[in-house]
């Protein structure tokens, strides 16, 4: 196993432990840090594992992250649906 999938299980594990916790601003403090740190293991894993484990790497996160996600897709959609001026 390469260090690249080592540390995006840790960070699997530092994402569940972190929602565990209780918080007082709904943990978005929390899930700002993990993407910060997410993104570059991403990257490295898809360089160093290739893209299928690139894929498997972000579906884990976007499944532990999901909520800044589908506020994400719903921008989207709003940016979206505006009238064109």
């Amino acid at each position: 196993m390469n260090w690249a999938l080592i540390a995006a299980f840790v960070w699997l594990i530092v994402a569940n432990v972190a929602a565990m916790l209780p918080s007082r601003n709904n943990h978005w403090r929390r899930a700002f840090a993990l993407i910060i740190v997410g993104i570059p293991i991403l990257g490295w894993v898809t360089w160093t594992a290739g893209p299928i484990w690139g894929m498997v790497v972000l579906a884990a996160g976007t499944s532990v992250l999901r909520w800044p996600v589908i506020y994400l897709v719903r921008w989207l959609r709003r940016k979206g649906a505006e009238p064109a001026e």
